[in-house]
C-alpha cells in the first residue's frame, strides 16, 4: 500500500461531476450508522475528512440529498445519484473515498456507530466508538501534519522541532468550530511508526 498521492482526483459513477483532493485527510473513518448502511448500501461508509481548502469540484453541480439537513448535507451526482461527500462542519468536507481513482492508500483511523454494525462487519481502525464521539475526542485523535504523512506514507514521525523524536497530539483544547491550542508530547521510543500508542491516550 503506498500513501496518498496529492493531487487526487476522483468521480461519481456516470463522470458527470469529478472532484480533487488537494490536502492530506485530517482523519479517515468507517462509519456503521444506519443513515451510512443505507444511503452507501453497503454494511458501512468510508470517509476522508479532507480541509475545506484542500477539496474542490472540478465539474458537475452536486445536488443534496439523504437528510437534506442544512446542517448535515449530503451531496450526490444528480444524474447517477453517487453520495460523494458530506458537509457538516466549516474546516472540512468528508468526501467517500471510494470515489477516488486510487483509494488503495486508505485505512480507517477510527470507526463509529458500531452499536448499528452488522455482526460481521469488521475494520482496521485503531479507534471504535459505541456512537459518534464528542467533538473533543475526535479533535483528540487529529493526527498533526507529520503524523498524517507518516500515516500515510508509511514513514515515521519525526518532530521538526525536536529532531529524531518522535511527536504526538497529547491534547487539543477546543472553542466552537476551532482548534484553538495543541499539547505536544514526545514519546518515549526513539523511533516508532504511527499507529496506536502513538495516537492512543497519553
Amino acid at each position: 500500500m503506498t500513501g496518498l498521492q496529492l493531487p487526487a482526483d476522483g468521480q461519481c459513477r456516470c463522470g458527470e461531476v469529478h472532484i480533487r483532493i488537494s490536502a492530506q485527510p485530517i482523519m479517515t473513518m468507517a462509519c456503521h450508522c444506519k443513515g451510512c448502511q443505507r444511503m452507501s448500501a453497503s454494511a458501512f461508509s468510508l470517509t476522508a475528512a479532507i480541509p475545506t481548502d484542500g477539496f474542490e469540484v472540478v465539474s458537475g453541480t452536486p445536488v443534496l440529498g439523504g437528510l437534506r439537513n442544512p446542517e448535515l448535507q449530503h451531496f450526490f451526482c444528480q444524474q447517477c445519484m453517487s453520495w460523494m461527500f458530506t458537509r457538516f462542519l466549516p474546516e472540512f468536507v468528508n468526501v467517500r473515498v471510494t470515489m477516488l481513482e486510487d483509494a488503495s492508500w486508505f485505512v480507517p483511523f477510527i470507526e463509529t456507530w458500531t452499536k448499528a454494525k452488522l455482526p460481521w462487519a469488521t475494520s482496521p481502525a485503531v479507534h471504535r466508538y459505541a456512537e459518534f464521539p464528542a467533538a473533543e475526542e475526535v479533535a483528540r485523535r487529529v493526527p498533526t501534519d507529520a503524523s498524517l504523512e507518516a500515516r500515510f506514507a508509511g514513514r515515521r514521525c519525526e518532530a521538526d522541532r525536536q529532531p529524531g523524536v518522535p511527536r504526538y497530539v497529547e491534547r487539543v483544547e477546543m472553542r466552537p468550530g476551532v482548534r484553538s491550542q495543541t499539547t505536544w508530547r514526545a514519546h518515549p521510543a526513539s523511533s516508532l511508526a504511527l499507529g496506536a500508542e502513538a495516537l492512543g491516550d497519553p
